[in-house]
C-alpha cells in the first residue's frame, strides 16, 4: 500500500512549485503563439487593403468595363484574405484572453509564486 501512495499521491496535496512554474511557462508559450497568430492576421488584413488602395489610386488609368476579368478574381481573393484575417485575429484574441484568465487563476491559488508573475 505504501508503494502505491508514493507513485499516486493523494489529491489533497499541493502541487509542487516546479509544476506550477511549468504550467505558467506553458501558458506563456501559448500566449506568445497567440500573439504570433495575431500578427499574421493583421498582416493578412493589410495586404488586401494595400491592393485596394493601389487600385483606387490608379483608377484613372483603366476602365472597369475593360479590366473586369482581372478585377473580379482580385477582389474575390482580397475578400477571402480579409475573412481569414478576421478569423485569425478573433481566434487569437479569444485565446489570449483565456490564457490571461488561466494565469490569474494560478496566481490566486498560489500566492508564493504570484509575486514573480506580472
Amino acid at each position: 500500500m505504501e508503494r502505491l501512495e508514493k507513485f499516486h499521491p493523494p489529491e489533497e496535496q499541493e502541487t509542487s512549485e516546479g509544476t506550477i512554474i511549468a504550467e505558467i511557462q506553458l501558458l506563456l508559450a501559448e500566449k506568445r503563439t497567440s500573439l504570433a497568430v495575431l500578427r499574421t492576421g493583421i498582416a493578412m488584413a493589410v495586404l488586401p487593403l494595400s491592393v485596394m488602395s493601389l487600385l483606387v489610386a490608379t483608377s484613372r488609368y483603366y476602365e472597369m468595363a475593360k479590366v473586369w476579368h482581372i478585377l473580379v478574381p482580385l477582389l474575390l481573393i482580397c475578400f477571402v484574405l480579409l475573412i481569414v484575417a478576421a478569423y485569425l485575429i478573433s481566434r487569437s484574441i479569444s485565446k489570449f484572453i483565456r490564457e490571461d484568465r488561466l494565469i490569474k487563476e494560478i496566481k490566486k491559488k498560489h500566492s508564493r509564486i504570484a509575486e514573480f508573475i506580472d
